[in-house]
C-alpha cells in the first residue's frame, strides 16, 4: 500500500529521532546501516552494500534520461549531548551533533517516495546514504568501490544553523573551504622554573610560535581570499616549577583552492621553525592534507537554485558569505562527477536551531525534511502532487 506524502515526512521525522537516540561514530556505523536497510525493504526498495557501511538504492535504472544521484551521509561524533530532549543520544560522547540524522531521515523519506512513482521517473535515481563524512574520506572509498558508477549528476546539502530557516546558498564554484591540520613538535631543554637561563623553553617557543602564525592570513594571504588558521591545541603540560622538554602545537587550516592550501602548508612550516630557532629550541612540523575545497560546477549549480527557488520561494536566498569555511567530503564527488551542494537554513528563531552543528546543545530542524524532499524529487524531474 502507498503511503500519503505526510505520512512518508512524519515516518521520517521519528526515524530521524530513534537515529539520534542510538548514534554511531565514523565507519562504526553498523546498527544505523542495518535501520536503513531495514526500512528500505519495508517499503519494497531494493538496495546495495558499498563501503561495508554504505547503501545505494537506484531507481528507475533502465529510465531512457538522465541518472542522477542524491546523497544523504550517516555518521556521527565524539561529542556528549547536553541536550534536554526526550530523543537525547543514549551513548556517552557520542552524539549527532552535525545533523546527519536528518540528512539519512531526509534522503530516505526520498527514497519511499521516489520509489511509489518509479516509473514516473525519467532517468536513472541513486540515493546514496554515504558513511564516514566526518574526517573519514566515505565520498572516496564510495567512488573507488563505484558506488555511483554512470551518475552524471550528483546533489547533495547541509543543513545550516546560520542561515534562515527558508533561505539558503547554493552558488557557483566554492561552496565550502578546503581544510588541512597542522602538527607541531617543539623541542627544548627542560629544567628547573627557576634557572630559566640554562633551559630552552619550548613553552615560550610554543607561545611564539602561535602568535606568529597569525600573520599568514593577515600578511601572506590575498585581502580577496578567504583563509583560516586556527591554533586549536597546546599541550606543554609540566609541574609547576619544572620547564618541560618538549610542546606540541596542533591545529587546522581553512583554504579555497589547492594552490592557497600548499602555500599555507608551507608559510606554517617556515614560521614555525624559523620562530623556534629564534627561541633556541627545534620545531618538527607535519602538515597533512585533507578535504579539498567543495567547488559546485555551474549548470548543476544553477539547477538547484531553480529546484530551491521551486520549493523555498523567490526570497530563498540568504546573504550569508561564501565559500563557508567549514569542509565536506562531497568535495571527492564534484572532482569526479558534474554536480552542486546547497547549504538549507535551519535557523527558526528557537534556541536549539540556533545552535552551530558540532555543538553539544546542537538540533536538527525536522521542518526541514520535507522542503529538502521536494527540491530532491524536483532534481529528479519527477512531476507529480505531494498528496
Amino acid at each position: 500500500m502507498k503511503l500519503k506524502w505526510i505520512e512518508i515526512i512524519e515516518f521520517a521525522k521519528e526515524f530521524r529521532k530513534e537515529l539520534h537516540k542510538n548514534p554511531e561514530l565514523t565507519w562504526e556505523e553498523v546498527d544505523t546501516a542495518k535501520a536503513i536497510r531495514a526500512a528500505l525493504k519495508a517499503h519494497y526498495t531494493p538496495y546495495k552494500e558499498f563501503a561495508n557501511t554504505g547503501t545505494v538504492v537506484t531507481l528507475a535504472p533502465n529510465a531512457k534520461g538522465t541518472h542522477i544521484a542524491l546523497r544523504g551521509d550517516i555518521d556521527a561524533l565524539q561529542i556528549d549531548e547536553q541536550t534536554t530532549v526526550p530523543y537525547k543520544s543514549q551513548k556517552p560522547n557520542c552524539m549527532h551533533a552535525c545533523g546527519h540524522d536528518g540528512h539519512t531521515a531526509t534522503l530516505l523519506a526520498t527514497a519511499i517516495w521516489l520509489k511509489q512513482h518509479e516509473d514516473q521517473l525519467p532517468g536513472p535515481v541513486s540515493l546514496v546514504f554515504q558513511p564516514a563524512e566526518e574526517g573519514g574520506h566515505g565520498a572516496k572509498k564510495m567512488l573507488e568501490e563505484e558506488a555511483l558508477k554512470d551518475v552524471e549528476f550528483i546533489y547533495g546539502w547541509h543543513n545550516w544553523p546560520a542561515i534562515k530557516f527558508g533561505q539558503a546558498v547554493c552558488p557557483d564554484g566554492v561552496v565550502m573551504a578546503g581544510n588541512g591540520t597542522f602538527h607541531i613538535d617543539i623541542n627544548g631543554q627542560g629544567g628547573h622554573s627557576s634557572q630559566p637561563e640554562i633551559s630552552k623553553d619550548p613553552v615560550l617557543a610554543a607561545s611564539a610560535i602561535t602568535m606568529a602564525l597569525q600573520q599568514i592570513v593577515s600578511r601572506r594571504i590575498a585581502p580577496q581570499k578567504a583563509g583560516v588558521v586556527s591554533v586549536t591545541s597546546i599541550d606543554a603540560r609540566s609541574g609547576l616549577t619544572t620547564i618541560p622538554s618538549h610542546a606540541k602545537i596542533e591545529g587546522s587550516i581553512r583554504i579555497p583552492d589547492l594552490k592557497t592550501r600548499d602555500e599555507v602548508a608551507q608559510s606554517i612550516k617556515e614560521i614555525a621553525q624559523n620562530t623556534a630557532k629564534a627561541y633556541n629550541t627545534e620545531a618538527i612540523v607535519e602538515f597533512r592534507n585533507r578535504y579539498s575545497p567543495t567547488i559546485n560546477h555551474e549548470n548543476a549549480a544553477s539547477n538547484m537554485r531553480k529546484k530551491l527557488e521551486e520549493v523555498l520561494g523567490k526570497d530563498y536566498k540568504s546573504d550569508i558569505a561564501t565559500p563557508i569555511m567549514a569542509s565536506e567530503d562531497f568535495s571527492y564527488y564534484l572532482q569526479e562527477i558534474p554536480g552542486a551542494f546547497a547549504l538549507i537554513g535551519s535557523n527558526d528563531g528557537q534556541e536549539k536551531h540556533t545552535k552551530p552543528c558540532h555543538n553539544a546543545y546542537y538540533d536538527f530542524n525536522d521542518e526541514l525534511i520535507e522542503p529538502v524532499c521536494k527540491v530532491f524529487t524536483k532534481l529528479a524531474n519527477l512531476e507529480c502532487e505531494f498528496i
